[in-house]
């Protein structure tokens, strides 16, 4: 007894529609579970993994980052610990020990809000606020949980990093 394979209409619009119909369907099942999985990392943000947002960030080599910064004045980054530019961060070093005189600040005046940003007159450690005023790294606002931490490499714990600037600087931390 012969078993009939089953056939597909052979029709030109059946065979164009169903492999569409087919994809359509594979692209929302796709969605749906991405989505799903977007939800339930989304629910407790106080449980995000190192993977998916380091807490630490790593500047590199002690003597050479002291280097860097005594020749060319404070590094500027960026962004550090959120999208927003009120969360850049400043890491300064003062003093001929390369493992001691570490500082972070917030990328504003102390006595301005985050949203008085401040640039960096390029090749010193000045840096020019919204008001044009000219500041000092010290004049900056220190960035409460934010750490440096120094050992071979230069490192910022960011885990404790909030948008407040009531509290004094964040100073050196050795292994």
């Amino acid at each position: 007894m012969a078993v009939r394979r089953p056939t597909l209409p052979n029709s030109p619009v059946v065979r164009a529609v169903v492999p569409v119909l087919g994809g359509i369907v594979f692209f929302t099942v796709m969605g749906l579970i991405l989505w799903g999985a977007a939800s339930l990392l989304s629910r407790n943000p106080e449980d995000v993994s190192e993977r998916l947002v380091p807490t630490e960030f790593e500047v590199g080599n002690t003597e050479n980052i002291a280097r860097i910064i005594d020749e060319g004045g404070p590094l500027l980054f960026q962004g550090l610990t959120g999208d927003q530019g009120e969360r850049s961060i400043v890491l300064d070093h003062t003093g001929d020990e390369p493992r001691k005189g570490w500082r972070a600040y917030y990328a504003y005046p102390a006595d301005r809000g985050p949203e008085c940003l401040v640039e960096q007159v390029r090749g010193t450690r000045q840096f020019t606020d919204c008001e044009g005023r000219t500041l000092g790294p010290e004049q900056l606002a220190p960035p409460p949980g934010v750490k440096v931490i120094i050992g071979d490499d230069v490192s910022l714990d960011l885990r404790g990093a909030t948008p407040s600037t009531t509290t004094s600087p964040s100073t050196t931390t050795s292994p």
